[in-house]
């Protein structure tokens, strides 16, 4: 009896040590998947990039550190808060309660680098001709006002958990709250500017190819590897289950992204007789978006198929949005972020798990998280659309429009937005 009052303390004492051990793994986990986020940065910019003129690729360059270095700030001094305050009321719509900047540096730093990617994922599709303060205008915006509140809704017991949805809504890591709100941004802010010069013929598009292709492909497996921090770091602990539930979030999220890839793959081959490589590449985002919401309730099966499909999704969406809407997408970020992410946040009410339980309508869980996913989905797209044209109206009339002239569209950004070049001797493009 004295033996086991002995230990006691000692038994107390090692499960407070092993508390914090794991607690400083997980804060060790969230940081290298924070630092992971951040270069992701990188393959935005080489993505973008590479994918359009050379005579922009300073404007690009600009555009991407602004992103990370303005969107660092905004989200500090504002975005937190309104993400993250307290709640007026359970499960509520506004969280705002005074500056609050940090619940933890882990976490802030971690969630700052997802602010950063919303803002990055709207740069792509209006690439080449728009003024680079209304890019920076913009992006602060997103940052500082429309993603936070936004994220709020799901990432802080917002309203989409309310008591009176059919479930509860899940986005583990953001296919809507992060990739479908820049997507639709995206979307409204390319309609806004108009489409590149030369972009259409006679009302048909023409296919306008990008300046460096190896540079696209760099930027799409550093985004691979980024994303691994994205979902995996979106479990928010290290340790014990943690470690096991997060492991297995970046296994699917492989998986998925390289369904996505083969089935672009394919499924270009088979439709122009030749595989085609920014096709490939986007299938390849698309597939990772497909699992991001997702990969914490996806088996490996389902995150293949959810993969596969993404891709086959991108090509079409590409061509609709050129094709149908005349809307000019510069990279794809459209239908890479915006429709893969509707199907990214969907999946999971159609063959989502919860442990060894299925919660969807193919696997025995019913109809209910189906349609919570689909409120969801709609509350975003309606969010993200209508705040951006708000505000990109306001910008135009109060900055003297949105995007450059013509003579400095031809030019390139490069010059006539930052008196600079990328490449040194004359490089011109011309159309036929």
């Amino acid at each position: 009896m004295m033996l086991f009052l002995n230990s006691t303390p000692a038994v107390q004492d090692a499960a407070a040590v092993a508390a914090a051990v794991k607690d400083d793994m997980g804060m060790l986990w969230m940081l290298i998947a924070g630092i992971l986020v951040f270069f992701m940065q990188a393959g935005f910019f080489l993505v973008e990039s590479g994918m359009t003129d050379s005579k922009n690729a300073v404007n690009i360059a600009m555009k991407n550190f602004l992103d990370i270095a303005v969107g660092s700030l905004a989200f500090w001094f504002i975005g937190y808060s309104l993400m993250y305050g307290a709640d007026v009321t359970e499960g509520g719509f506004f969280h705002w309660s005074g500056f609050i900047f940090s619940q933890g540096p882990a976490d802030l730093f971690f969630q700052t680098v997802f602010a950063a990617t919303t803002a990055t994922i709207v740069s792509g599709a209006i690439a080449g001709r728009t003024k680079y303060t209304t890019y920076a205008i913009f992006s602060i915006i997103l940052t500082a006002l429309i993603y936070p509140i936004a994220g709020g809704w799901e990432w802080n017991g917002g309203w989409l958990n309310a008591a009176w949805m059919p479930a509860e809504f899940i986005d583990f890591a953001g296919s809507s709250i992060v990739h479908s709100v820049g997507g639709w941004a995206a979307l409204v802010a390319a309609w806004m500017v108009g489409p590149r010069i030369g972009k259409f013929l006679n009302g048909k598009p023409v296919e306008m190819h990008g300046h460096n292709q190896m540079y696209a492909t760099l930027g799409v497996f550093i985004l691979w590897l980024g994303w691994f921090g994205f979902n995996g770091g979106s479990q928010l602990a290290w340790g014990g289950d943690d470690s096991v539930a997060a492991s297995q979030v970046v296994l699917v999220t492989n998986l998925a992204a390289s369904a996505g890839a083969l089935s672009a793959l394919l499924f270009t081959w088979f439709k122009n007789g030749k595989p085609n490589l920014s096709m490939t590449l986007n299938g390849a985002l698309a597939g990772l978006v497909s699992i991001t919401a997702g990969c914490g309730n996806m088996t490996e099966g389902g995150a293949v198929l959810a993969g596969l499909i993404g891709g086959i999704l991108v090509v079409l969406s590409i061509g609709f949005i050129e094709k149908t809407l005349k809307v000019d997408d510069a990279v794809g970020a459209i239908s890479v972020h915006g429709v893969a992410g509707v199907w990214g946040t969907l999946v999971i009410g159609l063959w989502g798990v919860d442990g060894d339980t299925g919660i969807g309508l193919l696997n025995g869980g019913g109809a209910s998280q189906l349609l919570a996913q689909a409120i969801g989905v709609v509350a975003y797209a309606f969010w993200a659309i209508v705040l951006s044209y708000v505000f990109l109206t306001i910008i135009k009339k109060t900055c003297g429009g949105l995007r450059v002239t013509e003579e400095e569209e031809i030019a390139g950004l490069d010059i006539s937005e930052h008196g600079s070049i990328a490449y040194h001797g004359k490089r011109t493009r011309e159309f036929e």
